[in-house]
């Protein structure tokens, strides 16, 4: 029997790698090893993130709390937003003992499990029921856990990077969204489940059911540490451990701490200025949103500048010297532009920008729309969360194999225009109204088409990258590709209110517009500058 058995998979194999030899290897190449560990890391880095916002929200709901009356809970997401500010720490610093066992990036991949673990419990010891002082450490515990989150992004990105060459990149993606995808799944649908059997609901609250779920979430993230320990670390950092002398390392994060305390001390300390602020500009502007985007980019401005005044002092006092800052800013920037030229590299960080526009303009608005079409919530989680979910993990291994097939940015700017035609589906059922298989048919197009987009844009942003400063360009990049979407998304809303939904959804289509040229001209500059 046995012996058949494996007469048939030969004979299989060799049939498919007759008449179809691309593909079939293409699809052998998913049981690369290098791109199964994508599935693990992917679950880790998807378990933490809704840990802190969705489930989180709920949490503080049945105990009683609105999580809006605790400003500190904001700051959770300045980890993901700002993570290329502490990016070449991971880059160069070394941990003591770790990283001579494990090397640079296995090492900061561990720690960073080990915080994210270790958040995930301490939020699960704190009863936010209990008044304002468990709540402000259940804040500090969600903040711990975004910046512990944001790092183990920056090292798993620079360990996809430099594991294996360009032609795996696309399918270490879809593997990795995949994973992603997962862990979000479990840390959404999984703790909400696991506090529900226990015990708690709305009117129910119960904090030993939450405690229970939180602890099962911090205990799955065991798979990611196993993960290190059986994987191998990227030959381009294993021969690189021990660059750097300790002392200039100890110099440079005293530098980036006093930076970080500085930053962040003034988000601290002007939050009662801004809040006043903002009800005035409200009055000029006559506009909630534009008020708050004005106030919120001056906050931001403002915080930077106070964070270089912080650097430039221990320059002064020769704590750390511009050679550390050059090293770790200004050399990564440099060399993306150098070897891009500059006019190129300002498109390519225009089409970053803008590539996600489409997506991320509809999506913050989406659910939303299902509620007022009529769809019941049921249906929103049935259909829009978890068959949307297998439709983006599919949408992913699509396109990967696509990519190695047809080249990244062929499927990049497939990726572009479907996900502009797909937001056209959106106009289409606002007209012909809740109907449930015109659901089905929206999320299917919508998800493979963002899935397919979204492998192809990972692939493409870490061929852009020098594996010199792979963990600050890279993270640089991931920073870039929301902010313009994320400023965009703010308003839509109020274009909602003014324009309708089907002129609304028209309008999220026309944005990849200037995307799908972007890629067409950096294209076709890319291939000029590969035959000099």
């Amino acid at each position: 029997m046995l012996r058949n058995i494996l007469f048939f998979l030969r004979f299989l194999d060799s049939s498919l790698q007759r008449f179809f030899p691309k593909t079939w290897e293409t699809a052998k190449s998913f049981a690369h090893p290098r791109v199964v560990t994508m599935l693990f890391f992917g679950f880790s880095a998807g378990l933490p993130i809704l840990l802190i916002f969705s489930s989180l929200s709920l949490w503080l709901r049945e105990a009683g709390v609105e999580r809006s009356a605790v400003t500190f809970f904001s700051w959770a997401a300045l980890g993901y937003s700002f993570k290329f500010i502490w990016a070449p720490l991971v880059d160069q610093m070394p941990i003591p003992m770790m990283t001579r066992v494990l090397g640079r990036r296995r090492a900061w991949i561990l720690l960073a499990q080990i915080c994210i673990a270790g958040s995930i419990f301490a939020m699960s010891m704190i009863d936010p029921a209990k008044g304002q002082n468990y709540m402000v450490l259940m804040a500090l515990a969600a903040v711990g856990l975004g910046f512990s989150s944001a790092t183990q992004d920056i090292a798993i990105d620079a360990y996809r990077i430099e594991s294996a060459g360009e032609r795996l990149q696309a399918l270490m993606a879809s593997m990795y969204i995949a994973g992603y995808r997962i862990g979000m799944l479990a840390a959404g649908a999984g703790a909400l489940f696991l506090a529900q059997i226990k015990g708690s609901s709305p009117g129910a609250y119960d904090y030993t059911a939450w405690r229970t779920a939180y602890q099962m979430m911090a205990g799955l993230m065991i798979i990611g540490m196993i993960t290190v320990f059986v994987i191998k670390e990227p030959e381009v950092t294993a021969k690189d451990v021990n660059r750097g002398r300790i002392t200039d390392h100890a110099r440079f994060f005293i530098l980036f701490l006093v930076s970080a305390v500085a930053f962040v001390g003034w988000f601290y300390f002007s939050s009662e200025i801004a809040a006043t602020l903002k009800e005035q500009v409200v009055f000029i502007v006559k506009s909630p949103s534009a008020a708050g985007f004005i106030i919120a980019t001056a906050r931001l401005c403002a915080g930077i500048g106070v964070a270089l005044i912080a650097a430039r002092v221990m320059v002064a006092l020769k704590v750390a010297d511009m050679e550390m800052i050059r090293s770790a800013y200004i050399e990564p920037v440099s060399d993306f532009f150098s070897r891009y030229g500059a006019s190129l590299a300002w498109l390519l960080l225009a089409l970053i920008g803008l590539y996600r526009i489409s997506d991320i303009v509809l999506g913050v608005i989406s659910n939303v729309f299902y509620q007022d079409m009529g769809f019941s919530k049921i249906h929103i989680a049935s259909i829009v969360k978890t068959f949307g979910l297998f439709m983006t993990i599919a949408g992913g291994f699509l396109g990967g194999t696509l990519s190695i097939q047809f080249g990244v940015m062929r499927i990049l700017f497939a990726g572009a225009l479907l996900s502009a035609l797909t937001n056209l589906l959106f106009v289409l059922m606002a007209w012909t109204g809740p109907a449930l298989p015109m659901l089905y048919l929206v999320i299917s197009a919508d998800n493979l088409a963002g899935g397919l987009a979204g492998a192809a844009f990972v692939a493409f942003l870490s061929s852009l990258t020098n594996v010199r400063f792979t963990a600050i360009q890279y993270a640089v990049f991931s920073s870039l590709m929301t902010l313009v979407p994320k400023v965009f998304s703010g308003y839509s809303g109020t274009m909602v209110d003014q324009l309708g939904y089907p002129v609304f959804f028209t309008v999220t289509a026309v944005m990849g517009i200037p995307v799908l040229i972007l890629i067409l001209i950096c294209g076709t500059r890319l291939q000029v500058k590969d035959r000099r």
